[in-house]
């Protein structure tokens, strides 16, 4: 199998499946592939990775920083999670749409979410550890939120009840984020 890259319904965000090698020892895959990804339009200079460890039902996000913002490859090692997108770039013709996939050890699919949007996942097998690339470092005190159910979004979550933490319990619908707390859309095609 070869490097399958494809744009989903938001331009700039991409579903990656990577060449996966399999033999009766295991597998090989590479993770990323500058050159390969640059091809596809992911041009991506990626200066920090995450490791997040979460059990079941656990929804994390929508998170994005504003002034250090973050475009995302991310890929899952053990477990199967649901990965959101929500294009929260003022002036863009996406504006408050969101995108999505499930990511597992099992299907060995990425996604890449582009600075200016929120992403946010939640995990669907007992637990998942995920990680993720970073274009630029995490900065406290420039994290943002969005909530997770805003019924303008309306994003198709496969779980009714998730676990959240106290700091996304409190995220404000899109509608009631300040202007001056959104990014500003810069996407060129």
């Amino acid at each position: 199998m070869a490097l399958e890259i494809k744009e989903l319904s938001i331009p700039g965000v991409f579903l990656i499946e990577p060449a996966c090698f399999k033999d009766h020892r295991g597998f090989f895959m590479e993770t990323h592939h500058f050159e390969k990804y640059r091809q596809a339009r992911i041009d991506a200079a990626f200066v920090q990775d995450n490791l997040s460890h979460s059990a079941q039902y656990v929804l994390r996000g929508l998170h994005y920083q504003l002034t250090h913002p973050q475009g995302k490859l991310i890929f899952v090692v053990t477990g199967e999670i649901f990965d959101v997108a929500v294009d929260i770039r003022r002036g863009s013709p996406f504006f408050g749409r969101w995108t999505g996939a499930i990511l597992s050890a099992q299907n060995h699919r990425q996604i890449y979410v582009p600075e200016g949007f929120a992403h946010g996942f939640v995990v669907l097998s007992d637990s998942a550890d995920v990680i993720y690339k970073c274009t630029d470092v995490y900065t406290p005190g420039d994290e943002y939120g969005i909530l997770w159910n805003d019924p303008a979004i309306g994003i198709e979550w496969p779980v009714e009840h998730p676990i959240l933490s106290k700091k996304d319990h409190k995220n404000k619908k899109l509608k009631d984020t300040p202007e001056t707390r959104l990014p500003v859309n810069r996407y060129k095609r």
